[in-house]
């Protein structure tokens, strides 16, 4: 199943796919990508996401808790 966690700046997103890649190297870095909110014409109303795929529910507790200091939250889709 794929994880988006989601965060408001882009440098946080990058740290944490940052961190993720190093954590669990089988996966290789996450992607980052930027999500404009539906309805918002001011690009600054931007998320920023991390795209993870192929992460074990034994590794989501680690995930969610790096996700939580840096103020972002995980959605499974």
């Amino acid at each position: 199943m794929r994880q988006l966690l989601v965060f408001g700046e882009r440098e946080d997103a990058e740290e944490v796919a940052e961190v993720l890649g190093e954590q669990f190297p089988g996966l290789g870095v996450p992607r980052v990508v930027r999500e404009t909110l539906a309805g918002e014409d001011d690009a600054e109303d931007a998320q920023w996401l991390v795209v993870l795929e192929g992460l074990d529910e034994g590794s989501l507790a680690k995930v969610d808790e790096l996700v939580e200091r840096y103020e972002g939250w995980r959605e499974a889709e």
